[in-house]
């Protein structure tokens, strides 16, 4: 049985698939997707990695559409709207930062047709201080059917998201470990 509040979120490659991954919340694992690339301790925009080392989850979106367990946790959730996306540009003023679309530089567009973003919690990865070219839109999202590999993100499927949310607040780390 998991705790009521988890202060860590441990992260591993799975043995023998580095995109696929196992994710220790006390004492309960779970299967989880991680980058194409898999882990990563120099991670580079558009490498398809995930990072290597410790961030905070910071906040996160949530579709109330498909998604009404986005309400239920101690992190700052903000619906996901038609016009919310996500710069990937380094050399754009607003790289790894929400924007709205429409928007000039290339973005990630946060509602997605593939739900993966029902759920989004954003993990502090380059965000302060931001690095040009060191990675962006670093999520804790919901995985594809067969953990298949995200650009850099970890992702679980919407009941394990579900059960974990109401355990998570501001103050927990991912740590993304080999």
């Amino acid at each position: 049985m998991l705790r009521k509040g988890l202060r860590v979120l441990t992260v591993r490659a799975r043995p023998g698939n580095p995109s696929q991954g196992l994710l220790q919340a006390g004492g309960t694992v779970f299967a989880c997707a991680l980058g194409r690339g898999g882990i990563s301790a120099d991670k580079r925009e558009g490498d398809g990695a995930t990072p290597l080392g410790r961030m905070r989850i910071l906040s996160g979106y949530f579709r109330g559409d498909q998604f009404s367990s986005g309400r239920k946790t101690r992190l700052a959730m903000r619906p996901i709207g038609p016009d919310l996306g996500w710069c990937e540009v380094p050399d754009d003023r607003n790289y790894n930062r929400p924007v709205k679309i429409p928007y000039g530089a290339s973005h990630e567009r946060m509602r997605r047709a593939d739900r993966l973003y029902d759920a989004c919690l954003v993990l502090d990865w380059n965000l302060s201080p931001r690095r040009r070219g060191r990675g962006s839109a670093i999520f804790f999202h919901l995985a594809r059917p067969g953990f298949t590999p995200t650009q850099g993100c970890v992702a679980v499927t919407a009941q394990t998201m579900a059960r974990l949310l109401p355990l998570l607040s501001d103050r927990t780390v991912m740590k993304v470990v080999r």
